[in-house]
């Protein structure tokens, strides 16, 4: 079968190198891709958005194409998926009205509610003032300020006082730092507890939880700084026991699944559960429709069934007859970042340690931020690399991953040293 895969980070490098394995796969074909994704399948468009519909589904048509994977949040929330489909060709990856379940919060959070999925207390605003007035006459703190819409997974603020939260909404409402997707927003209460990431393969009627991860989203060690796309993950979650497994099925994914069954909005394609194990049970912190990124480097790493066959039960909706096995042991991934990132960073800077077949003492380096400049590779992004290792501890994996990252350098690289520590 010939295969596209829609994306161009790190993401999508980890999906490329698993479905290659596949012998079901024919030529396989990433747009844009990257410099990495480059020695692994056919970048054809590089000079394509992820977000460019018509242009890709075009490309599809004219290669005849039996097979696409549309990866990142973007395109999905547009609906790329279902043009690929009105097309006659298959895809893994949610149409535009069971994308809205990470595309809009204040939609996802009122199915939470509706169904009576746990998840934090909240409230909706189209107002600035109307919000500032309700959090401060709440007074609690930390608040949770999320902007509506996509905002690259930054769209987040946790503010620990009055004066940091108004300025959350005001930079989020008045200012628009993150466009439209600001035009509403949702203040939700603060929950602690151990965060646990869950993905899962639905068919819009089944759906088959994979191994569960910890990402660490702060830019820096000790869980300070920023919050970024991810700065490293781990697999399985140590707090994920098989009792919290069974209750998270029973309260949280088969509910979901149902509800997004019975809004005429059928799942089809991953589905990410992030959740915080709090003093009460498991609760839903978000959802998003597609593989996370870094969760799926260390996730893929682990997964022992072919994933183009899971991918192919998913969009012929037999997900339920198909035994999915996972591998013994433990993966985890370390982000290379670019100096300043998640704000102003340099793009250009040259790489070196990198090897041309993935591979750094052990580890497999998926390529999230590169390009290629007279031969080499070079920075093009925040997130420029991550190292992923898997072993049969967890300890042997970031051994393996730590070691390979020090092997690699450009000007101005940041890692964090703690990952699997929090």
């Amino acid at each position: 079968m010939d295969i596209l895969v829609v994306g161009g980070g790190g993401r999508e490098h980890a999906i490329v190198r698993k479905l290659a394995q596949s012998e079901k796969t024919g030529k396989l074909y990433c747009i844009p891709g990257n410099a990495g994704i480059a020695n692994d399948a056919v970048c054809p468009r590089p000079d394509l958005k992820a977000t460019d519909i018509l242009q890709i589904v075009g490309f599809a048509v004219e290669n005849k194409i039996d097979f696409a994977v549309v990866a990142p949040d973007g395109p999905l929330v547009l609906g790329m998926a279902d043009a690929f489909r009105e097309k006659g060709i298959p895809v893994f990856g949610p149409g535009k009205a069971a994308a809205a379940i990470e595309g809009s919060k204040v939609f996802s959070k009122g199915i939470m509610q509706k169904y009576g999925i746990p998840t934090a207390r909240y409230k909706t605003f189209t107002d600035a003032g109307e919000a500032e007035r309700y959090i401060e006459e709440s007074g609690t703190y930390p608040v949770v300020i999320k902007a509506d819409g996509l905002a690259l997974g930054k769209g987040v603020v946790i503010a620990n006082d009055l004066g940091l939260a108004k300025a959350a909404v005001r930079s989020m409402m008045e200012e628009k730092i993150f466009g439209e997707s600001g035009r509403e927003i949702v203040v939700e209460e603060f929950l602690t507890g151990p965060e646990v990431t869950v993905l899962a393969f639905c068919d819009g009627k089944t759906i088959v939880p994979m191994v569960s991860s910890m990402d660490h989203k702060r830019a820096f060690d000790g869980n300070l700084g920023p919050n970024t796309g991810g700065m490293g993950t781990i697999a399985p979650n140590p707090h994920y026991t098989p009792e919290t497994a069974k209750l998270c099925m029973d309260t949280i994914f088969i509910p979901t699944i149902e509800a997004m069954r019975r809004e005429n909005r059928p799942f089809k394609g991953c589905l990410y559960f992030g959740l915080m194990l709090t003093a009460d049970g498991p609760k839903v912190i978000e959802y998003n429709c597609r593989f996370g990124d870094p969760e799926a480097q260390v996730v893929l790493e682990l997964l022992d069934t072919d994933l183009l066959e899971i991918m192919l039960a998913v969009a012929g909706e037999k997900l339920d007859a198909l035994p999915i096995r996972w591998k013994n042991g433990a993966a985890a991934c370390i982000v290379a970042a670019s100096g300043g990132y998640p704000g102003k960073y340099e793009t250009g800077l040259a790489i070196s340690g990198l090897l041309r077949d993935g591979q750094v003492n052990g580890a497999t380096v998926y390529h999230a931020g590169t390009k290629r400049d007279d031969g080499g590779f070079v920075t093009g992004g925040g997130r420029v690399l991550g190292v992923t290792a898997q072993a049969k501890t967890l300890a042997e994996a970031l051994d393996i991953a730590y070691r390979a990252i020090g092997e690699i350098c450009f000007e101005g690289m940041f890692h964090r040293t703690d990952i699997g520590r929090y």
